[in-house]
């Protein structure tokens, strides 16, 4: 664990900084923003020489590369697609007194770096020291979620010297840029077009053309500035790059100022480079009409409306409280539905790692924060992008020679592109996640209008999938899965893994449960005979699921109990993180879980096992793991709260709740855990709030940790909003928008009015 920040309810702040590699990509990581557009790493505007990673990314902009394998396997992914770093927007190049501002090398004092959760807005500021010179830079930043093609920033140089300074400021877009996560190449763009003005300039760039017949993006950059400084006539520095240059002469005490806006604008929503161009000046036009104020105002009134909706405040505990919000912030400038072609990749717009692609992570763990805070269509949205990429999930499946459709572990587009076998391959729980996505979605809001279309299609042809990979065991009269990779990844090309079995289980009994409700105009595209339910059926009932009697354990795998069963306490404090310490092979023989497996199905299906069962289950499997997944602790705390193992709910919830502002697992430094944020969420809401639907009904069971004094949170349910307070002095809701309703608590029924 590594605390380089304050601990402050609405701020991530700091007043150190460090050059070392380590922290100065920390630094970046945590203060990371987005708009559910775009998004960048929290990297300086101006020079600097050290070790940075300067990542912009824009929502469904990738490229595909190439598959880097030892060994070519049949079916193995064409390419490993993976978010571009775009165009570099922010740049500024600044000189005082004619040198360089560095903070790799420079004199400074007076540090601040501080996001502004409530606002979402950066800020940073020193005193830099250049001779004789002393002058306070002030930078802030923020991506307009009131329209989402627009960035702003504000520097600000006062001179607190004791003699005038020279000031230059110039302000760039640059496409020469590159990806550190890539297989060979580093660079992905191609220049199609620059326009440098005095105070105005544009980039127009395009992917590099690829091998695979993937499309290619345009992508087009204006950017404007609004200064009292004077505007300098210079020539354009190269054919990649537009700069617009400002110098001013500050005497002592004076100050002065440049906004910086940008317009982005992608080939996602213009077909043509001319559409595209024309949309961004006219885009640029109409926020040049508008102040700094006024732009900022816009756009934080709009986040001021997402908390209200969706805050949960916390008082006892500073840490607590800072986690949760840095949890929700992260979340929804990834993502908050408005546009149905995006989905939310682990890393969010923070950073390269996992191609910034889709993983099975937004079914499982996304799904049920958005339907507990935002509009039923936000999660809607995330369905249909499903529905939207069958075609894909028919070309993996064939690939394996299977029918029906086989979701992909990692896509932009629906086609397979992630390049280790183990999970390409064997990972197919993804499958059963989707599928329990749309359950849901069903049974939390009560609308069936997906299920009873679109998502009929899906479940179906997931079901296709199931009914031809499973296998039957003629000695065990049991349909059995074999070689596959359940939820924890460091056990791979195993058989019958519990977890995998009983969501393919389920899927074909849920979709069986479906048909008859399908609209008619669905009834006929869905393609399915008698003998396909009744196969359906016989593998439903005669599914093999492995189980240990004398431990009254589901058992995660087949012979996962021949291992040498050791807790996670064994290990020495040089044995963790183990998939930094330990080789792939000693993992795989090992006992120790990543995170969640046969847990994760327990927690998916919770109100179907005893207390017993719950019980026998945690207490032997939660003790093995490692929680080395940054998706693990928020399902363990919620169990823990299930079975009132409150102590080990509260630290788990710590862990998911901190997980990157505390770096549990060392490994931030390359971007946030982003679809893990959702962990908090769960672990309050779920956990200690004990929420739950049953027959349709919402149900809570509270209780108040001991570290807090009071926690509070709103949640929208089937057309209304309840708010929720727990205290020491018990539980209170309250109705506060929508028909009256009745919800149970601990098992006594209230009735909510407004």
């Amino acid at each position: 664990m590594k605390r380089t920040f304050d601990v402050q309810p609405w701020n991530v702040v700091t007043h150190t900084f460090k050059t070392e590699s380590e922290n100065k990509r920390l630094q970046e990581s945590m203060t990371s923003l987005g708009n559910g557009y775009m998004g960048m790493r929290g990297f300086f505007e101006e020079d600097y020489s050290g070790d940075t990673l300067a990542g912009i990314y824009l929502g469904g902009v990738w490229y595909p590369d190439k598959t880097r394998v030892g060994w070519w396997k049949n079916g193995y992914p064409e390419y490993f697609g993976k978010v571009v770093n775009a165009t570099n927007f922010i740049k500024m190049h600044i000189k005082i007194n004619g040198e360089v501002v560095d903070l790799a090398k420079d004199q400074i004092s007076d540090f601040t770096l501080n996001l502004d959760m409530k606002q979402s807005l950066l800020t940073r500021s020193f005193i830099v020291t250049k001779g004789d010179a002393e002058v306070q830079l002030t930078f802030e930043r923020f991506l307009s979620v009131a329209q989402q093609e627009l960035s702003v920033q504000r520097v600000t140089a006062k001179n607190v010297g004791n003699s005038n300074v020279e000031v230059i400021i110039d302000s760039a877009i640059d496409a020469d840029v590159e990806n550190e996560d890539a297989n060979y190449d580093e660079r992905f763009w191609e220049v199609l077009n620059t326009d440098q003005g005095t105070d105005t300039g544009d980039v127009v760039t395009r992917t590099v053309d690829n091998p695979f017949g993937t499309p290619r993006f345009t992508v087009g950059m204006e950017m404007r500035h609004v200064t009292d400084m004077s505007s300098q006539q210079v020539s354009q520095p190269n054919d990649k790059e537009v700069v617009n240059e400002f110098a001013t002469t500050l005497k002592v005490g004076e100050l002065t100022q440049l906004e910086k806006r940008v317009i982005v604008v992608t080939s996602r929503d213009y077909d043509t480079e001319a559409k595209l161009t024309d949309a961004m000046h006219k885009l640029s036009d109409k926020v040049a009409g508008e102040s700094y104020a006024e732009l900022f105002t816009a756009h934080a009134d709009i986040w001021a409306d997402r908390w209200e909706k969706s805050d949960i405040q916390i008082s006892g505990d500073d840490e607590a409280q800072q986690g949760i919000r840095f949890n929700l912030f992260e979340l929804f400038s990834t993502y908050y539905g408005e546009d149905a072609r995006l989905n939310i990749g682990p890393k969010g717009f923070t950073g390269e790692k996992y191609g910034g692609a889709t993983y099975w992570d937004t079914e499982a763990f996304a799904v049920p924060v958005y339907l507990g805070i935002t509009n039923p269509q936000v999660t809607r949205n995330l369905l249909m992008y499903r529905y939207k990429q069958l075609d894909g999930a028919y070309h993996n499946a064939k690939q394996q020679g299977l029918k029906g459709a086989l979701f992909p572990m990692v896509t932009f587009d629906g086609i397979e592109c992630h390049n280790e076998w183990e999970i390409t391959f064997e990972e197919i729980h993804r499958n059963g996640d989707i599928a329990f996505a749309i359950y849901n979605y069903t049974r939390y809001t009560d609308d069936e209008s997906y299920v009873q279309n679109e998502g009929a299609k899906v479940l179906v042809e997931i079901s296709k999938f199931w009914a031809d990979r499973v296998h039957f065991s003629e000695r065990k009269q049991k349909y059995m899965i074999h070689g596959v990779t359940g939820p924890d990844e460091y056990e791979n090309n195993v058989d019958n893994n519990w977890y995998t079995n009983i969501l393919a289980q389920w899927t074909l009994k849920y979709t069986l449960s479906i048909l008859d409700n399908v609209s008619p105009e669905w009834q006929s595209k869905l393609d399915i005979t008698d003998a396909d339910k009744q196969k359906w059926q016989d593998i439903v009932d005669r599914m093999y699921l492995p189980y240990d009697k004398d431990l009254n354990i589901f058992v995660q795998h087949d012979g996962f109990l021949d291992k040498d069963i050791k807790p996670v306490s064994s290990l020495g404090e040089d044995d963790l993180p183990l998939n930094q310490k330990w080789s792939w092979d000693k993992i795989l023989r090992s006992p120790y879980i990543k995170q969640g497996d046969v847990l994760q199905g327990i927690w998916d299906f919770i109100d179907d096992y005893t207390p017993e069962q719950k019980k026998a289950n945690f207490d032997f499997y939660e003790p093995l793991t490692v929680h080395e997944s940054s998706l693990s602790a928020a399902i363990h705390s919620v169990l823990a709260s299930d079975l009132h193992y409150e102590d080990k709910a509260v630290e788990l919830y710590e862990r998911t709740a901190r997980l990157d502002l505390d770096n549990y697992n060392n490994d931030t430094v390359d971007g946030l855990h982003v679809t893990a944020m959702t962990g908090g969420w769960i672990a309050v809401v779920q956990g200690f709030a004990g929420m739950r639907v049953r027959d349709g009904k919402l149900h809570f069971a509270p209780f108040l940790p001991k570290k807090w004094n009071h926690y509070s949170f709103r949640q929208v349910f089937r057309n209304r909003v309840i708010e929720v307070t727990v205290d020491e002095s018990g539980a209170n809701f309250k109705l506060i928008d929508g028909e009256p309703i009745t919800i149970d608590v601990a098992g006594k029924n209230v009735e909510l009015t407004k």
